[in-house]
């Protein structure tokens, strides 16, 4: 009965997701719906909580300094709404819930940077998730193509309007 729960849980898994650690700076893009239309939104701040790391269910907490006020946003890390999560900096931490962040102002939020393999840690091939963005952004550009070409279509109806209109005027002098 377990290993048919997990094997179900394990369906909503991402295939490949980056290793984030709390002290880590990341940049998370996110998927918004507004309306009819659906964009890619970036937040980028530092990861002050990770919990439930190796469950479908894994949420990390982004924190960053927006126009002198604090905001934390919370993600789950298979959430088919979360497209990508890069990380840029690597924080040096002993601890996995940096809650004394929120404490903190100025230079004394800032973490002792330690080195890593960006390229290593932030390479992830996720075949769905290519093929998804892919699609998306064949969609974006189709609509585009036909939006420039309704207007082409408006501006040749606009000149033609205006030769005849000329023609006319030339015709009535």
């Amino acid at each position: 009965m377990n290993s048919v729960i997990k094997d179900y849980e394990n369906t909503f898994k991402k295939k490949a997701v980056v290793d984030v650690r709390s002290g880590d700076t990341v940049r998370v893009h996110q998927k918004i719906k507004e309306g009819n239309k659906e964009r890619i939104q970036v937040f980028e701040g530092v990861v002050i909580k990770t919990s439930r790391k190796g469950s479908h269910t894994s949420s990390i907490t982004v924190r960053r300094i927006s126009g002198g006020v604090g905001v934390e946003k919370s993600y789950l890390v298979h959430s088919p709404l979360v497209t990508k999560v890069e990380v840029t900096k690597r924080g040096k931490v002993r601890r996995n819930y940096l809650t004394y962040m929120r404490e903190l102002r100025g230079k004394a939020t800032r973490l002792t940077g330690k080195d890593f393999d960006r390229s290593a840690v932030n390479d992830i091939h996720d075949e769905e998730a290519e093929k998804a963005e892919a699609e998306a952004k064949a969609i974006a550009e189709a609509e585009h193509a036909k939006l420039e070409a309704e207007k082409a279509k408006e501006q040749a109806e606009l000149e033609k309007k205006q030769a005849e209109v000329e023609a006319a005027h030339k015709a009535a002098e």
